[in-house]
C-alpha cells in the first residue's frame, strides 16, 4: 500500500494559494503571489531537498497545469520530476506531452492507486484534490511549511469537509527566517473528554 503525503506551504491562516510566484495562480484575484518569497534561507533550503527527494506524483487539474507548462523545462531544480509518474484527478484533460502522465477519473481511481504496490503518492498544491482526500480519510502525512504571515483571502489547505482525524508530530525544523517545517504522520481518530478526566 502506498502513502499519500501532502506537501504544502501555508500562510497561519492556512491560505495555500500561489506560494511561488505572482503569475503562478492569480485566480479569483488573487494578488499575493510569492509570498514565501522573503522566508527562504538555508536551512529551509536542505529541508526542502528532503521533501522534494522522487516519489510519484498525485496532483489536481490546476497544479498540473501549472507543473506541467513550468518544470519539464527546469527540472535541474527537482531531479527526478520528468521520470516519476504523475497521476492527475481531471474529468476532462485526457492526454498530455509530459511524459509518465496517468489521468485518474473518481476517488475510486485514487482508493485504488493508493492499495496498489508502488512508491508514496506526493502531492503539491492542489487544494481541492486535498480537500476531496480528507473527506474520505485517504491522507496518510502532512509536510507543512507553516509561514508566519496572514494573507486572509486565497485557496485554503483545509475547509469544514474533512473527517476528524489525530496526527502525530514526527518531525520538524523552526528555521531563522521563522518558517515551521513540520511533518504530520496520521495517528488515528479524535478523542474527545474534558480536562481531568
Amino acid at each position: 500500500m502506498r502513502k499519500i503525503i501532502v506537501l504544502s506551504f501555508i500562510t497561519l491562516d492556512g491560505v495555500m494559494q500561489a506560494p511561488g510566484g505572482p503569475d503562478e495562480d492569480p485566480s479569483d484575484g488573487f494578488k499575493y503571489g510569492g509570498w514565501t518569497a522573503p522566508y527562504g534561507d538555508e536551512v529551509s533550503g536542505k529541508v526542502m531537498q528532503k521533501q522534494l527527494t522522487p516519489a510519484d506524483l498525485l496532483l489536481g487539474r490546476k497544479t498540473y497545469d501549472i507543473f506541467a507548462a513550468y518544470w519539464p523545462l527546469h527540472a535541474e531544480h527537482w531531479p527526478g520530476v520528468n521520470e516519476v509518474t504523475k497521476y492527475v484527478l481531471s474529468n476532462t484533460l485526457k492526454k498530455s506531452d509530459w511524459q509518465n502522465t496517468v489521468f485518474l477519473t473518481s476517488v475510486a481511481d485514487i482508493e485504488k492507486l493508493k492499495n496498489s504496490e508502488g512508491p508514496d503518492l506526493k502531492i503539491w498544491g492542489s487544494s481541492k484534490l486535498v480537500q476531496l482526500l480528507l473527506k474520505h480519510d485517504l491522507v496518510d502525512e502532512f509536510w507543512l511549511n507553516i509561514h508566519p504571515i496572514t494573507l486572509g483571502k486565497g485557496k485554503k489547505l483545509f475547509d469544514d469537509s474533512a473527517i476528524p482525524a489525530a496526527f502525530t508530530l514526527v518531525e520538524s525544523t523552526a528555521t531563522p527566517s521563522g518558517v515551521i517545517m513540520a511533518n504530520y504522520k496520521r495517528a488515528g481518530e479524535v478523542k474527545t473528554g474534558t480536562v481531568g478526566e
